[in-house]
């Protein structure tokens, strides 16, 4: 049996990895912070698994990463581990950098040190190409009829988050050409899923959307509302926060910016196809198209039945960020050449698994809480 380490196991990313790895026959080892509470919640069916273990350490303590990859004999290493929220980056950029940007050189210096023969895999981010992208011309009257990133795109990073990711990024290239290690990189567009943290954007949209029905009609079973008058005396909904007497409207940042969506499902594949291949490389792994932060809430509302969803949501400017990525859609022709990936999973269907989830897990939540 192969053996794989996991940093991040416990994420959204973490948990759908160690699944596939599973299913694949491997021996699964999880890198897991020390924390007095536990954040097992995603992995938590997967402890009784005989080929999946956890050990404790920090990736970004460079000792820890060296007693783990020496002792390991880990076939493959994935490093999912990160402070993954862009708005978060803003807000502690000095941690940021040392878990996003540290913890991959302390592994790629461990594996070059100890285990040379082991692939190393870091997961890039779609963040790295900031505001830049290319542009494809129409060529009788110049307009722009494509836009895109890929493998060829500057990067043009936006935050302190992609400025540490770059730095990783770099690192997996240099180590690769410098020592010949099999070391590769697949720069992530945005993946969703039922276990997207709260934090995001496309969650903080679905559990809204989840709360809400709970609060609108507790025994509705199909979670269908069907245009509610948001004036409505029994059901009101009110913009501000010190009003009590309804149901809070939801409050969101950018509602313009453009993402390339994938389910993570299809992402984990792509990871596993790129720590299989002949030789290392660098991938785009995305989707190929891009829609809207709104685009994404009117999928969302339209699945509980609601066509006015701009009744039910305001723009906080708290939520913006201090430089914006407007726009990400990525190319994936190289993955899709060299090594048959594509996404199986439409966005319509992700967006429906989302709602759906977060629709059952409040009523749920209810329904303990009557007990």
């Amino acid at each position: 049996m192969k053996k794989a380490l996991i940093t991040g196991i416990t994420g959204q990313v973490g948990s759908y990895l160690a699944e596939y790895l599973l299913e694949k026959d491997y021996k699964v080892v999880g890198l897991v912070r020390r924390s007095s509470v536990s954040n097992f919640e995603r992995i938590e069916h997967l402890l009784n698994n005989p080929n999946i273990s956890l050990v404790e350490g920090e990736v970004s303590d460079t000792l820890s990463v060296y007693s783990i990859v020496e002792t390991g004999c880990f076939d493959e290493i994935y490093n999912l581990a990160a402070q993954s929220h862009v708005g978060t980056s803003f807000k502690q950029p000095l941690y940021t950098f040392d878990v996003v940007a540290k913890g991959p050189l302390n592994f790629l210096e461990a594996i070059k040190k100890y285990s040379p023969k082991t692939k190393f895999f870091q997961a890039s981010t779609s963040e790295l190409f900031g505001s830049n992208y290319i542009a494809i011309p129409d060529l009788f009257d110049g307009r722009t009829v494509e836009k895109f990133q890929d493998e060829k795109t500057a990067f043009k990073p936006q935050s302190p988050y992609a400025v540490a990711k770059l730095a990783a990024h770099d690192l997996v290239r240099i180590y690769r050409d410098g020592y010949g290690l099999y070391a590769t990189a697949g720069i992530i567009f945005n993946n969703e899923s039922p276990r997207r943290g709260e934090q995001f954007v496309t969650r903080k949209i679905t559990r809204w959307i989840g709360e809400f029905v709970k609060w609108h009609d507790p025994s509705n079973e199909m979670g269908q509302i069907l245009n509610l008058p948001v004036q409505d005396n029994e059901n009101r909904l009110y913009n501000s926060l010190s009003d009590s007497e309804g149901f809070p409207k939801l409050r969101l940042g950018n509602v313009d910016a453009f993402r390339d969506w994938s389910h993570t499902k299809d992402v984990v594949r792509a990871m596993y196809l790129i720590n299989q291949a002949q030789s290392p490389n660098d991938y785009v792994v995305a989707t190929g198209k891009t829609n809207s932060v709104r685009q994404f809430i009117k999928q969302a509302f339209l699945h509980i039945g609601i066509e006015n969803h701009e009744d039910y949501w305001v723009v906080d400017e708290e939520f913006y960020r201090p430089a914006e990525v407007e726009y990400l859609c990525g190319k994936p022709t190289r993955i899709y050449n060299d090594l048959g990936w594509q996404t199986e999973i439409a966005f319509d269907e992700l967006v429906k698994e989302m709602v759906e989830s977060d629709i059952n897990a409040a009523k749920k939540k209810s329904q303990q809480a009557t007990i």
